[in-house]
């Protein structure tokens, strides 16, 4: 298939640009604040590599969507990508509630 006419997932440019975002920012930014003395900045490299993943990702696939290279999501992976973003958020509470009960004991 030529790439020109390739078509592409909604949200496949913006997963994409993320990761690459968080990789790049990460690398960079933790040990530039060890070297800094500054471990509590830690965080803010990845942080840093979302928000740009995001607005790189968003424009990219933006442009792609005027060409029409865009295939919107059918109802089975709604269904499914519902259902991860439920499994998540149980593991997140689950793991919180861990957390707090550690603390507290």
């Amino acid at each position: 298939m030529d790439d020109k006419n390739k078509k592409y997932p909604e949200g496949h440019f913006i997963g994409m640009w993320i990761g690459i975002g968080i990789a790049i920012f990460t690398g960079i930014w933790i040990p530039l604040s060890f070297a800094l003395d500054m471990p509590g900045m830690i965080g803010i490299g990845p942080a840093l590599g979302v928000s740009i993943g995001v607005a790189i990702g968003a424009s990219i696939e933006e442009k792609y969507k005027k060409e029409g290279r865009i295939i919107p999501r059918t109802k089975s992976q709604k269904k499914k990508q519902s259902t991860a973003i439920l499994a998540g958020v149980v593991i997140l509470v689950i793991a919180f509630a861990i957390l707090l009960l550690l603390f507290l004991l």
